[in-house]
């Protein structure tokens, strides 16, 4: 079963408006990536790498731009916003690619709901005396509706609020460095000694690179905007890798500052969530609130580029007809976005009302290494083994061992993801499996798909 492809020109149903240019999509993926992450993180990798966290984002770096460079070759090929959802369908096969779409949806339908987690927790510390429910509500309600308007509009308000992320950090690393001076931390700048000292050992970089690749989830999000990119074939692959390069670079400088004016976690009474103290020994009180502000503008910029991400999936998932293309296929007339989709995400979010975080973050992290694992078993799939990109060195070092390294990458991830996240992971495939069954009458026909052949 197949559906006719919609006419390129926009005849006929309304069509996604093509308007991001490459600086907007790579200001929505590091809004999806969201730079002061690495100040959540930093307590929990810096103990368990003795001091080390900047090498440890050197190594994740290194293992996540294998599989940014699967996706680039992937969206070369068929660029529309299905992410790993079209490229399992269209270079293994349609029932893997739909399990991959369904598997996918827990990354990038439950992050605007833990952006909204987050917006409650920290709102709710700044103002106690205001009913949380209030800012659920309120937060939800301004990202669906910057999310009804425009696309650009997402990108515009990203952007800024990505400014604003990397104002922040330059102010907290010149104040580090005036600490330094002053005698804070090693008394000194000009050091190697985050990356590399006597007491740095390899499996614990090692183990610290693991935890910190989660910090990168996200990067490959703004390949579900191909169809509102003009010329996505060329744009979107250099956005999925200067999205990882530059968060993989702000989280590695700004590490290395903090590693060196906190050299050891003796300072912080709560190392696993040191943000609020780090924000104060360097800064002081007046920092440290503004500090925390510029924290809930990383969430709002992160759950309006999520919010973003997973209504185009849908819409996608439901151009195909895998689910119901009336609802899910719908493109607003004026306004030209998944409208519909859109407000689902939002009641979605709205869950963040009775919803706790740790359950929320379990369920993304498995749908991340799902869409990770098969965008390189993609490229192996379709390069490799369906053209028969395999008779030079050159063809087997970019379409099997580049692809291998980064699965082989995402597979060490798979063995320290959370019994929590793989349960329940393993359940909500095991739904979408049932529901596949259904779909194609027990397996006798394929899953529905737009039929578009791939871009040569």
């Amino acid at each position: 079963m197949t559906i006719s492809a919609i006419d390129d020109n926009g005849a006929g149903k309304p069509q996604l408006r093509k308007t991001l240019k490459l600086w907007q999509v790579v200001m929505m993926g590091l809004a999806y990536l969201t730079p002061m992450t690495v100040f959540d993180t930093f307590g929990i990798v810096s103990g368990v790498t003795d001091g080390h966290v900047p090498a440890s984002y050197l190594l994740a770096l290194a293992g996540v731009l294998f599989t940014a460079i699967s996706y680039g070759k992937l969206v070369r090929q068929f660029p529309t916003s299905g992410s790993a959802y079209t490229y399992a369908q269209k270079a293994i096969n349609p029932h893997v690619g739909f399990l991959v779409g369904w598997s996918s949806l827990l990354d990038y339908l439950f992050l605007p709901m833990i952006n909204t987690l987050l917006a409650k927790i920290y709102l709710t510390a700044l103002f106690p005396e205001v009913p949380p429910w209030i800012w659920v509500v309120g937060f939800v309600v301004l990202i669906t509706a910057i999310n009804l308007k425009s696309v650009s509009l997402v990108a515009n308000f990203n952007t800024l609020f990505v400014v604003a992320q990397v104002a922040i950090i330059v102010v907290f690393i010149f104040l580090v460095v005036r600490g330094l001076h002053s005698g804070e931390g090693i008394g000194h700048v000009w050091s190697l000694q985050p990356f590399i000292s006597e007491n740095a050992h390899l499996l614990p970089i090692i183990t610290g690179a693991t935890i910190l690749c989660f910090s990168f989830l996200g990067f490959d999000a703004v390949t579900t905007l191909c169809e509102e990119t003009p010329d996505a074939a060329r744009v979107i692959p250099r956005a999925i890798f200067l999205t990882a390069l530059y968060g993989g670079v702000i989280f590695i400088s700004v590490s290395f500052f903090i590693q060196l004016f906190f050299p050891t976690l003796e300072r912080f009474k709560q190392p696993d969530a040191a943000l609020p103290e780090i924000a104060l020994y360097v800064g002081g009180k007046l920092f440290q609130s503004i500090f925390l502000c510029i924290t809930f503008i990383n969430t709002l910029a992160s759950g309006l580029a999520s919010h973003a991400s997973v209504s185009r999936l849908l819409y996608v998932m439901g151009r195909d007809n895998v689910f119901p293309e009336k609802f899910f296929g719908y493109i607003h007339p004026k306004w030209r976005t998944p409208a519909l989709n859109v407000l689902l995400v939002g009641l979605v979010a709205l869950s963040a009302l009775s919803f706790d975080l740790v359950t929320a973050t379990a369920l993304i992290n498995f749908g991340a290494l799902v869409a990770f694992t098969f965008v390189n078993l993609s490229v192996i799939s379709h390069f490799y083994i369906r053209e028969g990109r395999n008779k030079s060195w050159k063809d087997r070092f970019h379409f099997l061992i580049l692809p291998l390294v980064g699965a082989l990458t995402v597979g060490i991830l798979w063995l320290n993801l959370e019994k929590s996240s793989l349960t329940m992971g393993l359940l909500w495939a095991a739904l979408g499996f049932g529901y596949l069954a259904y779909l194609t009458r027990r397996f006798r026909q394929p899953p529905p798909q737009l039929e578009r052949q791939p871009q040569q």
